[in-house]
């Protein structure tokens, strides 16, 4: 009988310890539901009479697709055009079009010499890839422009509202004084406050036309000091430390990737280099590859896969870097 003593006095106390806490959650689920009751009242009383103001930050809120969705606009899409960016780029888009055809015309000539009817495939594939190429690289290029300039924009930005300029016309100064592609983007927002258009839409539109956070940022600084004031200067600030913070990282991630850059020319190099010394040794044996059919497919083959292998470094590389 005394055995059964220690279980049972452990058993009274887990009892009673259950019933404390089910009384305690019991109390705060009242003192809960009293708080809820009483807030509810407190909100119903002062609602109509509290001034409110939505505020949107924009960063956050996804940029709608404004694509019509018709013919002209799916095959400019594939093609890598823009519609809503063709003053960005050097070219007519259909002089760079007819041009990349041109050059995708030889290739398929070339092609179809080596592999037969099989080189048809070769036109269109050159024809969107080139293309495709040449209006990224363009965008790409004056996004690192932008990003390039914009730390010192924003500079002269905090520069002109510490000593009393308005916000405007430190925005004015940045597109007089700065060169392309910065200036002109600033000087179109000021064009378009001028005409009527509000300082968070036509913001917003920069913001938009360039593609980049960092102006995402500025929008959202902006439309937030204009909505509920605050300090403009030490956010353009620490905005643009943020950025040359970014391009001293991204300096770091290229000058540690050369060595990789420099590995990967040199072994695209290296076929051409052996196959040029094999030529001049010994020319009816690499003659071969030009003469007979299966050294035109052996030498499609190689060419092919090179080019796949150079894409993937590429590819690689550039995914570091992001």
């Amino acid at each position: 009988m005394s055995g059964l003593t220690l279980p049972w006095l452990l058993l009274i106390f887990s009892c009673m310890a259950l019933l404390g806490l089910g009384f305690s959650g019991l109390l705060i689920s009242r003192a809960q539901k009293r708080q809820a009751q009483l807030d509810l009242r407190v909100h119903t009383v002062l609602a109509p009479h509290r001034r409110t103001r939505s505020i949107e930050v924009s960063i956050f809120r996804r940029v709608r697709d404004t694509g019509d969705g018709s013919f002209t606009a799916r095959m400019a899409t594939l093609f890598g055009i823009d519609m809503q960016r063709l003053d960005q780029y050097p070219l007519r888009w259909w002089i760079v079009i007819s041009i990349t055809l041109a050059i995708a015309k030889v290739v398929q000539g070339v092609a179809s010499s080596l592999i037969g009817p099989f080189g048809l495939i070769a036109l269109p594939a050159t024809w969107l890839f080139l293309s495709r190429f040449f209006f990224h690289w363009c965008i790409n290029r004056r996004m690192e422009k932008l990003l390039m300039q914009f730390p010192d924009a924003l500079s002269m930005i905090v520069r002109s509202v510490r000593v009393g300029i308005p916000v405007m016309e430190a925005i004015a100064a940045v597109g007089r004084e700065v060169p392309e592609p910065t200036g002109p983007e600033f000087a179109r927002l000021v064009n378009q406050v001028g005409i009527g258009v509000t300082l968070e839409d036509a913001i917003q539109d920069m913001a938009q036309r360039t593609g980049m956070p960092e102006y995402r940022f500025f929008a959202t600084a902006l439309g937030l000091q204009n909505q509920t004031g605050g300090g403009l200067s030490e956010t353009l600030e620490n905005l643009a430390d943020v950025i040359r913070k970014r391009i001293a990282l991204k300096a770091r991630g290229v000058a540690l990737s050369g060595e990789a850059r420099a590995s990967t020319m040199i072994l695209a190099g290296l076929p051409f280099l052996a196959g040029g010394a094999m030529w001049f040794e010994n020319p009816s044996y690499m003659s071969m590859l030009f003469d007979d059919p299966t050294g035109h497919t052996i030498l499609a083959a190689a060419l092919t896969s090179l080019g796949i292998g150079l894409l993937m470094a590429r590819a690689m590389t550039q995914a570091s870097l992001k």
